[in-house]
């Protein structure tokens, strides 16, 4: 048995050899001895009959942790989601298949962060043991997480002529990074996560894999003429990402420079985010079917759309002239 305490921990370590022949080091997440040796003790066991009999071993969430952040190294939200983990490590402790919804729920009820903040906790927790079971075969099956009630979200928009303001007012490398989120109606993370190798310009499609995605689905964009110009002018500044500044892809669109264009272009109230609001309204105002616009931004639920359905109420005339039939029946009409 090999149980040690290092320095600066005040958890105990186990570090064994499999019957394969792979070395592990993991913590028992315990500070008393005892607990530790059962930690140990089951760990063994368990890699023993995964070795003999086929059985899945326990895994923990460090193990899915670690691994998570190493194959979404490319993400561009991945200091934050190291500020999730970090937090999530802190409690669970346990084999990874014993983690429940419930509980992680009432983990969350103690941080004092709003609704959607909890709930961003809980998708990078979600994202981490789907991938756990979807990929890894970890687990036969990921829990259920139930997501938090958040206040209705404001509908912000632009007029045709305060976007084209704002856009005459931004450096060129933004410029490019806000043509190409209205012409797509992608999240700040996802545009400017883009690499080329999601890019196909014969079939003018681009397409985000599940993991970087907030449905949880694989979601397909198809590029219209503005975005193909953009993506032909940003083509052979850098290897793998689309949108650069000198040299170096762009890690945020926040900056000082982007609401330095807001103020010039007498743009107030406005964030980053509502871009994906201006794309959706223009859509709906010139007509769009709302099931189409579902789809185009990838909404999982219906009423992502119905927040927008008020801005194009015209389908619903003919349905308006029935109450004209039943009026005229009672009223004379000038």
């Amino acid at each position: 048995m090999s149980l040690y305490l290092p320095e600066n921990s005040s958890n105990w370590y186990v570090a064994i050899t499999t019957p394969s022949g792979e070395r592990i080091r993991r913590s028992t997440g315990t500070k008393v001895r005892n607990k530790a040796k059962e930690f140990h003790d089951r760990l063994v066991a368990d890699l023993w009959r995964s070795h003999k009999l086929g059985d899945k071993p326990s895994r923990t969430f460090d193990e899915a942790a670690v691994r998570w952040l190493k194959e979404k190294a490319h993400k561009r939200s991945l200091t934050d989601d190291k500020v999730i983990i970090r937090w999530w490590r802190q409690y669970l402790v346990m084999p990874l298949n014993e983690i429940r919804g419930s509980y992680a729920l009432e983990l969350l009820g103690a941080l004092e962060v709003s609704n959607a903040r909890k709930n961003k906790y809980m998708a990078v927790l979600r994202a981490i043991l789907r991938r756990a079971e979807r990929v890894w075969e970890w687990l036969d099956k990921s829990p259920f997480f139930s997501l938090l009630p958040e206040p209705k979200r404001r509908i912000r928009s632009l007029t045709k002529e305060q976007a084209q303001r704002l856009i005459k007012e931004l450096p060129e490398h933004q410029r490019m990074v806000v043509v190409f989120a209205l012409a797509t109606g992608l999240r700040q993370g996802n545009v400017l996560g883009m690499t080329w190798d999601k890019i196909d310009l014969e079939r003018r499609t681009a397409w985000i894999d599940a993991e970087d995605f907030k449905n949880g689905d694989d979601h397909g964009i198809p590029l219209n003429d503005t975005a193909i110009a953009i993506l032909k002018q940003c083509s052979g500044k850098h290897s793998s990402y689309i949108f650069t500044y000198r040299g170096n892809p762009i890690k945020q669109a926040n900056t000082k420079a982007w609401r330095a264009a807001l103020k010039r272009a007498e743009i107030k109230s406005f964030r980053w985010h509502d871009l994906r609001h201006v794309a959706a309204t223009w859509m709906v105002q010139d007509g769009t079917p709302l099931f189409a616009v579902q789809e185009f931004f990838g909404w999982a639920s219906e009423a992502m759309v119905r927040r927008y359905a008020h801005l194009a109420p015209q389908h619903l005339a003919v349905h308006a002239s029935v109450l004209d039939e039943k009026l005229c029946q009672s009223f004379v009409i000038p």
